[in-house]
């Protein structure tokens, strides 16, 4: 019966990895080539020795972004450092409107997830994390935090990305 119930939750898991990985476009819930990869609707990854400058976002535990949105150029690759001023788990993932949907929803049933991907942190309480990223695009990339309940509850912002 243990064995059963073991090979029933590991069918599960497999099939929400396969639903991530599906909602993402790439395998096992890693975020590279094909999320936000360079080229794609969003930019790519940048190199942290070009970031022209650093954006401080802040996340609070009233599910809301200070600021909620920033403006950068097209072709800047800005350093974004993101600190968790709450008392729970906050992210900032970088994607489409499309793409943070179906993530946050996936995100429900793995609520344990975090992330760690050149388009996406997790920081916890207290702590400040960064990541680089080259706006190639002229137009608005969303940002949102994909734990269970902060998306659905409007903790997104955008980059609005000027010529």
């Amino acid at each position: 019966m243990l064995r059963l119930a073991l090979l029933a939750s590991a069918a599960l898991a497999a099939a929400l990895l396969s639903a991530t990985a599906q909602a993402t476009g790439t395998g096992a819930h890693s975020h590279g080539p094909g999320h936000g990869a360079a080229g794609s609707e969003i930019g790519g990854p940048g190199r942290p020795k070009q970031a022209t400058r650093t954006v401080r976002i802040v996340a609070r535990d009233d599910m809301k972004y200070r600021p909620e949105s920033i403006t950068v150029r097209r072709g800047e690759t800005v350093r974004i450092v993101l600190r968790d001023e709450g008392a729970v788990i906050h992210e900032l993932a970088l994607g489409t409107a499309d793409e943070l949907k179906e993530h946050a929803a996936a995100m429900v049933q793995n609520p344990e997830m975090e992330h760690e991907e050149p388009n996406m942190l997790s920081v916890q309480p207290g702590q400040s994390k960064e990541l680089v990223w080259k706006f190639t695009k002229v137009g608005e990339v969303p940002f949102a935090c994909l734990h269970p309940g902060h998306y659905d509850n409007g903790m997104i912002g955008k980059v609005i990305v000027k010529p």
